[in-house]
């Protein structure tokens, strides 16, 4: 592929040199179709991506990668210029737009629908989980539009319902996230059986290493479109990481719930089995939440979307693959809760906000611990995000709010009528005034949310994190990780000789990613990262290498992993390498070990048990 040229008009390479003149629809040469389906939308100016798209007429014969944020507005920046551009008496396949998921290609069939509904535009959604014999329809009755994801799209393909020859124009929506998902070789084989295709768009919000390898092999001589300078920044987002103890993170999640009060709510977690544990307990105690995930069918999904686009629910819990790709307006807050599996997935998550110019909050939900790790991941890519840090509010904080509201809903209902005015007045002359107020706010306050005593803890972590870095610099500065002798310390490496080598049955088709399984095993098993070895994550498995520590514990507490969603196939034992043997040198005399084993010290009763939990108590009404 020859090197990329630079379009330009739009950000390039951090330079914002875009004209500052307001555009509209009407500037650009569009069929007068396009524009009335737009002004019955009641769309009338553009937004930048769709700006930096239509105004350069030449981009129509070229290869594109287009880089913009999640709700940007990209499906009308691809959707108008391949429109106006095709032939609508042509009734075979013409534009093909692949997506992540099913929702999302649902989505962006109707958006081509009501665009194209005075063009002859007709769409075929070739889409899982739906009749193939409808699709099929779809295709013979000449749709000139298909949109997809890769699975059903390749499916078709080979069974001969899908004719690839007369495709003109190919469109990789959220090419990012079909690489995450696992789908690089259905990608494959689709571009690969179109022999006639004059241009191929790639949109992402992200380009990690997998995408732009791909756009190297199938993309000629791309011009590039970057809207985005910092992937992590978002002028319309206001981004916070609350701090929550690690033994209490549902508690430390409920208080920040009580303290934004979000009006409509998405929260991530890592797995199916937490997404569904989490909405359960929020219902439990008086929180409108439902799960969505992989497990449950299209009817369930749909049935869950329905409920907060309703308002029945205000708070739903998913997983990134459920996520990904749904149609949800007005999302005031995205509640990160645990660590992302990496910065591209936290700016997919907070893309859910934000959206169309509206404003709304991003908020990572961390550990000390955690946090730590996050600071060094958005080091690492250079980010330069303002994240405000704080711990998460006690249950003293919340009592102190919930009386501001209060109070302030008190004196609202006071001006919108003066009908109880003379009474208050004759009641505060009365000897017993202040009773009559204290009965008053017993009765109208007495149901308000409380939230749970957790600063003790929070403080505590903090502090013995800080105490861990302190200490982590001077051994640094002090030995700089060599031993006396001027070599390498081996130690320093995880040690898994003696450990086991653990199956389970679920893998990536079930959602899993590594990151997710790694804390996971963390959390459940009760060991730190540095006894989990080599993690290697597979479509319909996994297998993860424990230490000795680990392998300790593992067989009195797998029962945590099952109930997360992970099903343990075989277990086998790691026999010791080489390397994790000491050095019988110098007349065969062991040299002395550097330091000794390590040796759980903690009494037995400080296991975490159910009954050591604090009771949870029903806050909300």
């Amino acid at each position: 592929m020859a090197q990329q040229s630079i379009l330009s008009g739009c950000n390039m390479g951090g330079n914002h040199i875009m004209t500052q003149e307001t555009k509209k629809f009407a500037d650009f040469d569009l069929r007068p179709e396009l524009l009335r389906a737009l002004e019955r939308k009641g769309f009338e100016t553009p937004m930048p991506v769709q700006v930096c798209v239509l105004e350069d007429e030449t981009l129509i014969d070229s290869d594109i990668i287009v880089q913009a944020k999640t709700g940007s507005g990209k499906t009308l920046a691809f959707a108008l210029p391949l429109i106006n551009s095709m032939d609508p008496k042509t009734r075979e396949p013409q534009i093909i737009v692949l997506s992540p998921t099913r929702e999302l290609a649902q989505q962006t069939a109707r958006e081509f629908a009501w665009l194209g509904s005075e063009c002859g535009v007709r769409v075929a959604t070739l889409v899982g989980g739906l009749d193939m014999e409808r699709q099929i329809r779809s295709l013979r009755d000449g749709a000139n539009v298909v949109v997809g994801t890769p699975g059903r799209v390749l499916d078709h393909v080979r069974r001969g319902t899908f004719k690839t020859s007369s495709i003109h124009s190919i469109v990789l929506d959220e090419g990012d996230h079909m690489l995450d998902m696992g789908f690089h070789d259905e990608m494959e084989a689709i571009l690969q059986s179109m022999d006639n295709v004059e241009r191929t768009w790639l949109f992402s919000a992200t380009m990690p290493p997998e995408v732009m390898s791909l756009a190297r092999q199938y993309l000629n001589a791309p011009k590039k479109i970057s809207l985005v300078t910092d992937i992590t920044s978002h002028e319309d987002i206001s981004q916070k990481a609350y701090i929550i103890p690690s033994r209490r993170r549902f508690e430390g999640l409920t208080n920040v719930l009580i303290w934004e009060a979000p009006s409509r709510a998405l929260l991530f977690c890592g797995t199916r089995a937490e997404t569904q544990d989490i909405a359960d307990k929020l219902c439990d105690i008086g929180f409108k939440a439902t799960p969505i995930h992989g497990d449950m069918s299209q009817r369930e999904r749909n049935s869950a979307l329905g409920a907060l686009r309703g308002g029945r629910v205000n708070i739903l819990v998913a997983t990134d693959v459920a996520a990904r790709g749904l149609d949800i307006d007005a999302v005031s807050h995205v509640i990160q809760f645990g660590l992302p599996q990496n910065l591209e997935s936290f700016v997919h998550r907070s893309g859910r906000t934000g959206r169309a110019g509206h404003e709304g909050s991003n908020m990572l939900l961390l550990t000390a611990r955690e946090a730590k790790q996050f600071r060094f991941m958005a080091s690492n890519a250079g980010s330069k995000m303002k994240m405000e840090w704080i711990p998460a509010p006690d249950a003293l904080e919340i009592e102190g709010q919930a009386r501001i509201r209060f109070e302030k809903t008190l004196l609202e209902h006071a001006l919108e009528s003066d009908e109880f005015q003379s009474w208050a007045e004759e009641l505060l002359t009365r000897d017993e005034a202040m009773m009559l107020v204290s009965g008053l706010l017993a009765k109208a306050y007495g149901d308000q949310p409380a939230g749970y005593s957790i600063r003790t803890d929070v403080e505590a972590e903090m502090n013995r994190e800080k105490s861990r870095n302190d200490k982590g610099r001077q051994g640094t500065s002090a030995s700089s990780g060599r031993t006396s002798d001027g070599r390498k310390d081996r130690s320093a490496r995880p040690v898994m000789g003696g450990g086991l080598m653990v199956q389970f049955s679920e893998g990536r088709d079930d959602g899993w990613e590594v990151g997710a399984l790694l804390g996971l095993m963390c959390r459940c098993i009760g060991v730190g990262r540095e006894d989990v070895g080599n993690i290697k994550l597979r479509d319909n498995s996994a297998s993860i290498e424990l230490s000795a520590k680990g392998a300790a514990l593992f067989e009195a507490r797998k029962e945590r992993l099952e109930r997360e969603g992970l099903n343990v196939t075989s277990v086998r034992k790691i026999e010791p390498r080489p390397h994790d043997q000491p050095d019988h040198r110098d007349g065969g005399k062991g040299r002395p070990e550097s330091r000794a084993p390590h040796r759980d010290r903690r009494p037995s009763g400080t296991r975490e048990r159910d009954t050591d939990r604090p009771k949870r108590r029903r806050i909300v009404k």
